[in-house]
């Protein structure tokens, strides 16, 4: 295969079937050519990247991520995405060792909301993702650059996202009430004026209950947006 990105995922694997499919429907293809060139590393053995950020005596994604990459240069990708908020942690460290562009979701998502729900109607940005993610402070900053109060969920809160994460998607159960109500949570109990959902597991979740009427920045499907539109710019689709 010739003129191809690569998908960085794994991280988990029902979140990157989400993926996938998103970006097959945004391609809004009408035949099999149609489609994009596209390799999917689905990478199940890279160690848990939450556990990692909180504590560096559990075991170190960055080496399986790091081979993932290189693996992807050398098959020759023109981009990689990757599937994974937390995983961009390491996005700094990763791509120093390519040459090969590598999409930042986090920023690429921030940028989107800039533009769709302004800092200035929208100051406070309510935030869904992990532990590793909200504890690394990726969103917190870039948010705060754009001019948003980043809300991130206290313990209690942050439990109840950690279910939707770990024990619904992960755990191959969808729930929309609990989703649901994760949600209003922060918009109505927090005050807050957006919801970022920084975790392709909520993401697939997402997928499954959209919920048009309320705002809320998916940083999956504004990942998938970018790639769509720079992989039809270099395939000439």
């Amino acid at each position: 295969m010739r003129n191809f990105f690569a998908i960085l995922g794994g991280m988990g694997t029902l979140a990157t079937e989400s993926f996938t499919r998103t970006l097959d429907r945004a391609t809004g293809a009408g035949r099999d050519q149609d489609f994009l060139n596209y390799l999917v590393f689905n990478d199940a053995s890279v160690p848990d990247r939450t556990a990692y950020i909180n504590d560096h005596n559990q075991p170190d994604p960055y080496p399986a991520l790091a081979e993932d990459v290189r693996q992807a240069s050398d098959m020759g990708a023109s981009f990689i995405v990757i599937a994974c908020n937390t995983a961009h942690y390491f996005h700094e460290r990763l791509q120093a060792g390519t040459s090969v562009p590598i999409i930042h979701m986090p920023r690429t998502t921030i940028e989107w909301a800039s533009e769709h729900y302004p800092a200035a109607n929208h100051p406070r940005l309510g935030f869904m993702g992990t532990e590793g993610t909200r504890d690394s402070g990726l969103y917190r900053r870039l948010a705060k650059d754009a001019g948003y109060q980043l809300v991130e969920p206290g313990d209690g809160l942050q439990e109840r996202v950690n279910a939707l994460i770990y024990e619904d998607v992960k755990g191959g159960r969808l729930d929309r009430g609990h989703y649901e109500g994760v949600i209003h949570e922060l918009l109505d109990g927090c005050g807050c004026d957006a919801v970022l959902l920084g975790c392709t597991e909520l993401s697939a979740l997402n997928e499954a209950f959209p919920l048009p009427e309320l705002p809320i920045v998916d940083a999956q499907a504004v990942t998938v947006d970018l790639v769509v539109r720079r992989a039809k710019a270099e395939q000439g689709k």
